[in-house]
């Protein structure tokens, strides 16, 4: 999942900041704008272990464009941090899936053109949370 985050440029006395807006309370710093990236990286993964600790829900990740417009990050940069969230949901558990054949050859033919994916099951796991965000936002 790609996070938006929003960068504060920094200064010769001061740090840039980041603020992380999908994930309320979840900030970084960084000396330069490399390390706010990665570190932010290292907050929202931070952030997501806590959060999968108390049993609660993951956060979805926006669309960078829907902060463009707002005032409380004017004169911000915008970066976008991939992060794998599967470890945050729970233990693997192995299920039979019965779907038709053409269908597994498309799934098979995008997961070897796109290898974030990395599976099959990686693929479905990733349609399904996608799925799971659009009607929990309906």
């Amino acid at each position: 999942m790609f996070y938006p985050i929003a960068i504060e440029p920094g200064t010769s006395d001061h740090t840039f900041g980041v603020v992380v807006p999908d994930i309320p309370g979840c900030f970084s710093a960084g000396d330069t704008f490399e390390d706010a990236v990665i570190n932010a990286k290292e907050a929202i993964e931070a952030h997501l272990e806590s959060l999968c600790e108390d049993n609660l829900d993951i956060p979805k990740a926006s669309d960078v464009s829907s902060y463009f417009a707002n005032p409380d990050y004017m004169g911000w940069v915008w970066a976008l941090v991939e992060v794998d969230i599967t470890p945050y949901l729970g233990n693997s558990q192995k299920v039979n899936v019965t779907l038709p054949e053409a269908l597994i050859k498309r799934i098979d033919n995008t997961v070897a053109r796109l290898p974030e994916y990395k599976s099959r099951s990686g693929f479905l796991a990733q349609a399904a949370l996608h799925e799971l965000g659009r009607i929990a936002s309906n």
